[in-house]
This record gives structure tokens, C-alpha cells and sequence, in this order.
């Protein structure tokens, strides 16, 4: 597998979308059969009998002519299942694939055919993939020609390590062909290697203070909170490509939350202890540096967390404690915010809500299971051919690597964000609470950045968005950045096929409207949004000598303790 695939993979793989995760409960089948949906489709395309039956006349044509071999389909430029050279130069493998290709478009025609709403389009788009792609004749150890060759070349010895591959990553959840080595890093050695310390710990989280790599520094910090699944060093992944470093070697006094793996025993932390965390590790930040204020820039359901603790602050007068918000792929506005939004039904949320109640969690990997699965192609097939029809190890890539490193979600929260999200809460101002207080995400007035993936499918950035114009900041920039969930953030400088768009954000324009204004820039966002940090991170000061401070001292180096917990 090359360098390209992974990143490729990358684009496509996150931590889960911690809203609406109610398809992570479901069994695998209950997962794939959208249920009522098929009967709608179904009944949608009984309504239209003279396209159901142009449809399939047309491809029995094309089946016929692809029998006589008279047929010039070929694969689209951009798919690489049929790259090997025998699907076009073999007479029959080139029929079973001009055929699969045929069929596949008939049935993506009836798809468009079909009048669905949103919800039904979006959960008969997730199961029709998964078939579309699973019946694909490169998935077939019969008919694949790389496996015959990767037979051929090892005198059999792929079958019994693609075998007992298959075994190892069907023995437990997530039940997927797997997408890394788990021994291919170490935390704190080859990933998570900036320098820190640990200056805060408490049952809910490290707090990571790390060393100065300038002789001065800005005297606001900057607090980076992660999701609450996977661990943070998604930030920090590897050297000359970690997020963290970038704005270390800046001049920022940067700080991160390490929130801890938690168990069963913790089922009862929820929205509120978390937005209770965080406001215990802003306070944290500003002693430590003697700061006013902090900078916060929160991904995903951190961001989620964050903007409700933000409004938290305001509301009882404290809103002063930060200085600026940065939200990096994160939707505060569930409406039409696709699939995950579209599992969305009440009964279907209770019975997650009561899954995750009686284990105390829902399991990170279940959660990796489930989203796995919304990318088949990238996520599932591409290692189900490479691990188990090659018998070949996948290779190693360190986004990957953290993307296996799941955590689990406490009972608690998984209920609040479930419910939150389902009735849409943080839209109408004082719907939702945080510690108490109604939340009102418009009362919010500090500088704002939000950053979206453009090719986002966990959280689309029109959803990310309309979540900025949530927000009640008069300086509220929207970048919107290529790639996909994380590699719209993992975006180091440097890259050329990279760029970003950016522009004010305005409640009354829409997204597409938005998108046609926008003004765009050659490579990574990270440099525009550590020029625009430092416009609002004060005077520079002298780096500090040491790390920590009173009653913070240093506890332990990074990567901390709690991101080993498994």
C-alpha cells in the first residue's frame, strides 16, 4: 500500500462524530439494513415503472454486449481497484469488471431516481455503498489477480498470513481489516514528542504545558482542547507535521488537555463535568502564565464542549477568561449535518442511550467500527485486498496508528450529546445548559476561527458553518480547508496540492453563497492562523524559565500518563 493511499485513508478517517452515535450500538446487520427507508425507496421506484424498467433494459443491453465483448466501459480515472494491468489485458476478468461497473451505475441511477428526503437518501446511500463496494470483484480471493500473483510470489504463504489475519481482526471489535500495525509506534518516542511536562492532573485530565522553543513567547496562552474520543496527540503526531509544535516554534505558550481513557466507574461524568474540566483547566493556564485570559482552540465534540462552556462564562460574567476561540471541524448545528444526523430518531437514541447505561460507556471501538463503514472503499476494502487477498502488512502511518487508539465515551456524556443533538438544542439559545447556566451561543463576542474540511464527512462544512454563525462574535473568520475531517487539521505547510478559503462569516449568506465570496490561499491555513494568534495573544515576554508554576508543578514529562490508558 502507498504513501498516497494512506493519506488517501487518512482524509477519511476520524475520531467518531460524538453526536447522534446510535448506529454504534446496533449490530452489524441492524447497521447495514436501513429498515423503513428501503421500504420507501422501494415504494418510490414502484411509482416510476417506466424508468425502474428503462434501467434495466438498458443494462441488460450492456450486459449482452459485454458478453460478446463489444463493450468499452472502463473503471473512472480515479478508481484504482482495477489498477492491475490482467483486468484489462484478461478477457474474462475485463467482462466481470466492465459488468460489475454496469450494474453499479444502474443501480446509482434508480438511487438519483428515486424521491427521498434527507434522512431516507442518506441511510439508502450507507447501506447502497457498502453493497455497491463489497460485491466488487477485487474484494473476491477467487478473482482477484493481485492475490493470485501474491500466492504465486510466496508459494502460499499469503493465504496463511492473510487467514490469520482475518481471524485476529475478526476476533474483536472493531471488526475491520485493520489499518496499522499496533506496534508500527509508541506514543511519547515516535508520535507525541514534543517536549512538555505535565503540570496538572486530576481524575478527568492531564493538563500538558510545553517547552518554549523561542527566546520570547506571547504572554496570552493558548489552550488546545481535543475530542473526548481518541486521544489528543492527533495535535502533536510527529515532528514537522504536529500542530502543537508549529505554534510552539511560533512563540505561543501552548498548553493541551489530556482527557483521561475512562471506565465504567466514571459513567456518570456528563456535559457538565466536562464543561466543569475545562473551566478548571483555563484557570490552570492563567495562573501558570499569569495571564488575563487564554486562548482556546477545541476540535470536534471538544469544540462542542468548549463553545458551551464558553457561553457558560459569559453568562455569569466571566467571558473575559478567553481571549479568542478557535473551533476546528466542529458542528454545534445538527440540521441536515448528514449520516450520523440521519440515524436520528428518538426511539433509536433511547435504546443507544440505554446500551452505553448498562456498560457504563460507549466503546471507542465500536464507535471506529461503525465510521469505518461509511468509507468502505478507503476504510474497509482497500485492507480487506491488502491484508488478507495479499496476506501483506499494512503500512505503517502514524494518523492512522492514532486513529486505533481509541477511548471509550462515559454513559453520562454519550446520553447528554446524544439528546442534545437530536432535538438540535444549541441553536435555540437557552435550550441547552452547561453547569447550570442556559446556554446562548450568540452572547459569545470574542474573536472567532472556525476551520472546516471541505471534503468532511463526519462533519460537513456547511454544517461547520452555519455552527460559526451560531456564534455572537463580530470577528468571526470561517476557513474552509482541503482534505478530509483530520487531514483538513494534520496540514502542515509545505504541501502544494493544499489550499484554504477564508472570509468573514455571515449568518444571512450561505454556505455555497459563501464559499463563491471567499478569497483563497495557496498551502496550509496554519501559518494565517498563528499570524492571526498573535494579534490576540498580547506583548511578548521572556520564555519561561521552567515549566508550570506554583501549586502546578511538573508531575510527570509528556506525553502524561493518561495517554497510555487503554
Amino acid at each position: 500500500m502507498t504513501i498516497a493511499q494512506n493519506h488517501s485513508a487518512a482524509n477519511d478517517i476520524a475520531a467518531p462524530l460524538d453526536l447522534l452515535l446510535v448506529n454504534s450500538t446496533k449490530s452489524f446487520t441492524n447497521r447495514m439494513t436501513p429498515n423503513a427507508a428501503w421500504a420507501r425507496f422501494g415504494g418510490s421506484l414502484a411509482r416510476q415503472p417506466i424508468t425502474v424498467a428503462e434501467t434495466g433494459l438498458g443494462l441488460a443491453r450492456e450486459l449482452g454486449a459485454i458478453t460478446l465483448g463489444r463493450s468499452d466501459r472502463t473503471p473512472a480515472r480515479h478508481d484504482k481497484r482495477f489498477a492491475d494491468p490482467a483486468w484489462s489485458g484478461n478477457a474474462l476478468l475485463r467482462r466481470i469488471e466492465q459488468a460489475y461497473l454496469a450494474a453499479s451505475e444502474a443501480a446509482e441511477r434508480l438511487y438519483s431516481a428515486a424521491d427521498l428526503d434527507w434522512r431516507d437518501a442518506e441511510k439508502v446511500r450507507f447501506a447502497l455503498d457498502n453493497i455497491i463496494e463489497g460485491s466488487s470483484p477485487t474484494n473476491n480471493p477467487l478473482v482477484s489477480p493481485v492475490g493470485w500473483k501474491a500466492l504465486i510470489d510466496t508459494g502460499g504463504l499469503s493465504a496463511v498470513r492473510g487467514a490469520k489475519a482475518f481471524i485476529r481482526d475478526m476476533a474483536s471489535k472493531p471488526r475491520v481489516p485493520a489499518m496499522v500495525d499496533p506496534d508500527a509506534f509508541h506514543v511519547g518516542e515516535t508520535v507525541a514528542t514534543t517536549k512538555g511536562a505535565v503540570v496538572l492532573r486530576t481524575k478527568m485530565f492531564e493538563l500538558i504545558h510545553y517547552a518554549p522553543q523561542t527566546a520570547t513567547v506571547h504572554q496570552t496562552p493558548l489552550l488546545m482542547v481535543p475530542p473526548v474520543i481518541n486521544k489528543y496527540y492527533v495535535m502533536d503526531i510527529a515532528p514537522d507535521r504536529s500542530l502543537i509544535e508549529h505554534y510552539v516554534r511560533g512563540g505561543q505558550q501552548v498548553f493541551t488537555i489530556s482527557w483521561r481513557n475512562p471506565k465504567a466507574r466514571h459513567r456518570e461524568w456528563g456535559i457538565d463535568a466536562y464543561g466543569k474540566a475545562l473551566v478548571e483547566a483555563i484557570d490552570a493556564v492563567r495562573s501558570i502564565t499569569r495571564a488575563e485570559s487564554a486562548n482556546v482552540f477545541a476540535t470536534c465534540s471538544g469544540g462542542i464542549l468548549a463553545a458551551m462552556t464558553l457561553a457558560h462564562l459569559t453568562a455569569t460574567g466571566h467571558g473575559d477568561k478567553v481571549a479568542s476561540l478557535t473551533l476546528g471541524v466542529t458542528v454545534l448545528d445538527q440540521s441536515q449535518a448528514g449520516f450520523a444526523s440521519a440515524l436520528a430518531s428518538e426511539r433509536a437514541a433511547k435504546a443507544a442511550i440505554r446500551t452505553s447505561a448498562d456498560k457504563g460507556y460507549l466503546d471507542g471501538n465500536a464507535m471506529a467500527e461503525m465510521f469505518a463503514w461509511l468509507r468502505p472503499t478507503d476504510l474497509v476494502w482497500r485492507y480487506w485486498v491488502n491484508n488478507y487477498i495479499q496476506g501483506r502488512s499494512p503500512a505503517a502511518f502514524d494518523v492512522l496508528f492514532w486513529n486505533a487508539d481509541t477511548t471509550r465515551m462515559t454513559a453520562a456524556l454519550h446520553r447528554d450529546m446524544v439528546m442534545m443533538g437530536l432535538n438540535n438544542d444549541l441553536v435555540t439559545a437557552g435550550q441547552a445548559t452547561m453547569l447550570g447556566t442556559p446556554v446562548d451561543l450568540g452572547a459569545i463576542t470574542c474573536d472567532a476561527y472556525v476551520v472546516g474540511g471541505i471534503a468532511d464527512h463526519i462533519c460537513p462544512w456547511q454544517a461547520t458553518y452555519r455552527s460559526a454563525a451560531l456564534l455572537g462574535s463580530k470577528d468571526n473568520t470561517f476557513v474552509l480547508s482541503t482534505s478530509g475531517h483530520i487531514a483538513s487539521l494534520v496540514n502542515p505547510p509545505g504541501n502544494k496540492k493544499a489550499s484554504f478559503r477564508s472570509a468573514q462569516v455571515d449568518a444571512d449568506v450561505a454556505p455555497d453563497a459563501w464559499l463563491d465570496s471567499s478569497e483563497k490561499h495557496a498551502d496550509s491555513w496554519w501559518p494565517d492562523h498563528l499570524r492571526w494568534l498573535a494579534e490576540r495573544s498580547g506583548p511578548e515576554i521572556d520564555s519561561p524559565a521552567v515549566l508550570g508554576g506554583p501549586g502546578h508543578e511538573a508531575l510527570a514529562p509528556a506525553p502524561g500518563t493518561y495517554v497510555h490508558e487503554k
